[in-house]
């Protein structure tokens, strides 16, 4: 489980900012806390925010953090394309808008459990980058046992000799001879099959982020069938199963194998119809997937993260998750989340989000709801309902009206509007308050 994801200087993030998962005191919905690790967790999150606050950043860090994780081992200077602007090769953007922050280096860092290993050991892993480089990394991890004594895996830093405490002689020797100042070192030792090095690599990976504001990943998403869709009767039912939580009308599926036109296209495709119960008669009838609606397709694009994630106890970090989708329906994947009964293996839910019909205590504790401000500096917070303050120094009570305090300014992370005068069309003499000549 995801403990607590730090960054800092990415992006309109100048300062540090922390997505912490560790229940705090208060007492509202205490099943929705999970002990481990001699800690109290949460599997929720939702984060707040206007247009353009930079709520959607938090989401990018984290994916950029994955990104680099799983591809690092790839970069090199040998290969002078891809450094320098290749596909596969994605430069840290920091904060822009000051020349201190554009000139320092980025960090990322996670604290976390890894809900496999089943031992309540913790980790923290993080790195700093700065142009095409990482200038620090490092690695601790601390036993369940050991109460807050971290043990050093790995640490290293530009200009720095690397501290390789946690490895064999050989297993060192490798990795400093294979690395190069793009490289992480977790990247790179799990390209090299070192067992504790793949195990953190493995964590980022088991994670799914998906970003539903993307229209284009939309589109790739909703044509990404589960796996063992095609030929297995069981998938296809429990798809229909999870479907009918939401639109019972959809009973089942069929799948036709396509054959390519281009006899060298060895790529299978398939034709998918979701059968569709009709209404006089007991039966029914196929309708091509490719046109249902939206939310639809959105929630067959969503089938596989959510079923790998709680399949594996890991983190779905969502994007805008209410685009396309209903208030009631986005209500029913938190519950899935926040439910001991479907969520055996304490998966976890992170989410951006405009849909203000989830921000009840009804539905959430206060440390379970974040808000993203940006300042008229171009500077985003990033602080959690259970930490604000207003300007007397009081606290947000479990019992307020949320939502609605929310709408109207009280815990900021709202868009300060003006009237759209620019679009006012100035009529000719004659023609105002619609009289004409």
């Amino acid at each position: 489980m995801l403990i607590q994801f730090n960054f800092k200087n990415f992006k309109s993030f100048r300062d540090e900012a922390s997505l912490d998962l560790s229940a705090t005191k208060i007492t509202e919905h205490e099943t929705h806390v999970v002990e481990t690790a001699n800690d109290k967790l949460l599997k929720v999150a939702a984060i707040y925010g206007a247009n353009a606050s930079g709520k959607s950043n938090v989401y990018e860090a984290f994916e950029y953090m994955t990104y680099y994780v799983l591809e690092s081992f790839k970069f090199g200077d040998e290969d002078e394309k891809r450094r320098k602007g290749g596909d596969e090769y994605l430069k840290v953007t920091p904060f822009l808008l000051d020349e201190n922050s554009r000139n320092e280096e980025t960090t990322f860092e996670v604290f976390y459990v890894d809900n496999s290993e089943d031992t309540g050991r913790i980790y923290q892993y993080g790195f700093a980058l700065k142009d095409d480089e990482v200038v620090e990394e490092w690695l601790y991890s601390k036993a369940k046992t050991a109460r807050n004594r971290y043990r050093t895996i790995f640490y290293r830093k530009k200009g720095e000799e690397p501290e390789m405490n946690g490895f064999t002689k050989s297993h060192a020797e490798n990795i400093l001879a294979s690395l190069n100042k793009e490289s992480l070192i977790v990247s790179l030792g799990a390209k090299l099959r070192i067992e504790k090095l793949k195990k953190v690599r493995d964590w980022f990976l088991k994670n799914e982020v998906v970003n539903f504001g993307d229209p284009a990943e939309n589109f790739l998403r909703s044509r990404v069938l589960p796996e063992d869709f095609v030929d297995s009767r069981e998938v296809q039912s429990n798809v229909a199963e999870y479907f009918s939580s939401f639109d019972e009308a959809i009973c089942g599926f069929v799948v036709e194998e396509h054959a390519s036109e281009d006899e060298k296209d060895q790529d299978k495709s398939y034709r998918i119809d979701a059968l569709h119960k009709m209404a006089d008669v007991d039966r029914s009838a196929p309708i091509s997937l490719k046109e249902e609606s939206s939310g639809t397709l959105k929630m067959f694009a969503l089938y596989p993260s959510l079923r790998e994630v709680l399949d594996k106890g890991s983190t779905l970090f969502v994007d805008e998750l209410n685009a396309r989708l209903h208030p009631l329906l986005m209500r029913n994947i938190i519950l899935t989340f926040l439910s001991p009964e479907i969520n055996t293996r304490n998966a976890q839910l992170i989410f951006t989000t405009h849909d203000i019909w989830q921000f009840t205590n009804e539905l959430l504790r206060r440390d379970e709801i974040w808000m993203v401000n940006k300042d008229r500096k171009g500077v985003s917070e990033l602080y959690s309902l259970v930490e604000f303050k207003d300007e007397e120094g009081n606290k947000v009570r479990r019992d307020e009206a949320l939502a609605k305090k929310y709408l109207t300014g009280n815990y900021g992370a709202i868009p300060a509007l003006k009237p759209m005068a620019m679009l006012r069309r100035d009529l000719p003499d004659g023609e105002q308050d619609g009289k004409r000549p």
